[in-house]
């Protein structure tokens, strides 16, 4: 008889990861501002979202009814009565952590327990989860990030843009120590990069990560050299990317964090990939599980039509190209994300292909049973973005698989949970916190089997293996 899935409450407590900065390295003669570097904030805050906070006057009695993915009272009651809430907090509402029992979930759980991640502070309207959701989109990061971006050559002659995360202190991108990890941010479907998305880059790099963006093609300035844009859960970009990094860093960590639908990304690699993806550990934030359902149901206009117009904006440079693969008038006047995604992927002129073939090949999660990295998706049961918590999240996942671990909150919105005081997500630190964890875990089963370890000097530096992670961490 298997091991039935736990639901594991945790405490309180503090801990951290350390503040030391990176800083020099390989990218240490590239100028943040001078070759390549940008500054994203004010091109990221500028959107629509700031003329209708300010049409509305920021009134939260409007904001209720804005979209229709919301869930209802009864359904709230059925989720909160599954499991055994946890870390109730005034104004917060509580978390609670399924997953399947093993000894790296025993060690998941003591580390968040003694972790002060999870202390969101009160949030003075936790029932507003469209607000929650502006509130994130609209605040710029403090301080304001400067990038460092490099362009990245795939096997098709395409171009991925890796933007190296600097802060506001003038330092070369992709540096840092010989252990310092390398965090892989992975922006939403639209390759949106918000400013929530570089708040946790600048916490990351604070701690002593080396964050750096994953820029798909034609996303966010990045050149489209060939008429071929990246489907929805296609991870062969992100693969050679993932094989750059680990080239360029052989000793360091890959971690890797994605942001609401980029996740789709995220989760499609990670299966497809299997014990190979060089990963040591993963994070979603506010993830879509259910790609072809999300695309199907009716999405808040407040999140839809900003980033369909962020998508055509982009899409418009390269018409002339796309032309010859596309219909683009068809294209461009997509009136949804849906249309825009048909038209783009499955009404191609040379190899067209029907919707229900487009999403056998591009689910999230058809693969999820091979994946073989711990992957920490924190959920809120009220995101009026991915939907009901019944409908849209695979809750039978978490509980069979060892390596899926879901933190879910009642009070979030999508990539929002905010808190107040420093940093302004909470999210953020539990998934920093989460790695931490996972980095610790590591080291002590490395000491355990004697695993070999880099040289700090004299002689060669042993060649560090390939990382996959072993079977018995789950069990």
């Amino acid at each position: 008889m298997g091991a039935q899935p736990a639901l594991l409450p945790l405490g309180w407590g503090v801990a951290g990861w350390g503040q030391s900065h990176f800083c020099g390295g390989a990218g240490a003669n590239r100028r943040a501002k001078g070759a390549g570097g940008a500054q994203l904030v004010p091109e990221r805050v500028k959107s629509i979202f700031g003329v209708l906070l300010v049409g509305y006057g920021g009134t939260p009695a409007l904001l209720g009814g804005w979209g229709r993915r919301f869930p209802s009272e009864d359904e709230e009651e059925e989720e909160e009565e599954e499991g055994i809430p946890f870390m109730a907090e005034e104004g917060s509402g509580h978390w609670r952590l399924l997953c399947k029992p093993s000894a790296l979930a025993q060690h998941l759980v003591r580390s968040l327990g003694r972790s002060a991640a999870l202390r969101g502070g009160r949030w003075l309207w936790p029932c507003w989860p469209r607000l929650q959701m502006l509130w994130q989109l609209l605040q710029p990061p403090e301080p304001e990030p400067v990038v460092a971006r490099e362009l990245l050559q795939l096997s098709d002659a395409g171009l991925v843009a890796l933007d190296w995360l600097v802060g506001p202190w003038g330092a070369a991108g992709g540096g840092g120590g010989v252990s310092s990890p390398v965090l892989l941010l992975i922006p939403n479907a639209a390759g949106k990069v918000t400013g929530g998305l570089l708040q946790l880059g600048l916490r990351a790099l604070e701690r002593g990560f080396i964050p750096v963006i994953f820029n798909r093609r034609g996303h966010n300035g990045c050149p489209l050299t060939t008429p071929r844009l990246q489907p929805f859960g296609d991870p062969g970009d992100l693969r050679e990317a993932v094989t750059y990094l680990r080239c360029r860093h052989p000793c360091a960590s890959l971690l890797a964090v994605s942001e609401g639908s980029g996740s789709g990304l995220l989760l499609a690699y990670l299966g497809e990939s299997g014990s190979s993806s060089r990963l040591a550990a993963a994070a979603c934030l506010s993830p879509i599980f259910r790609g072809r359902d999300w695309f199907e149901a009716r999405m808040p206009w407040l999140y839809e039509w900003p980033l369909l117009l962020h998508l055509k904006q982009g899409l418009s440079r390269y018409a002339g190209a796309l032309a010859e693969v596309v219909d683009t008038d068809r294209l461009l006047g997509s009136r949804s994300l849906r249309e825009l995604e048909e038209t783009l992927f499955c009404r191609t002129r040379s190899r067209p292909t029907s919707w229900e073939s487009y999403w056998e090949h591009n689910e999230p999660l058809r693969d999820a049973d091979e994946a073989a990295v711990p992957v920490l998706c924190l959920c809120s049961a009220d995101d009026p973005v991915r939907g009901p918590p019944a409908r849209s999240l695979p809750r039978e996942l978490f509980r069979s698989s060892p390596y899926f671990f879901l933190l879910l909150t009642p009070h979030g919105g999508h990539c929002g949970f905010p808190r107040r005081g420093p940093g302004r997500c909470w999210a953020h630190e539990a998934v920093l916190e989460y790695f931490r964890a996972m980095a610790e875990f590591l080291r002590t089963e490395e000491r355990r089997k004697g695993l070999p370890r880099p040289r700090r000097w004299g002689g060669p530096p042993v060649e560090p293996p390939v990382f996959t992670w072993q079977r018995s961490y789950t069990r």
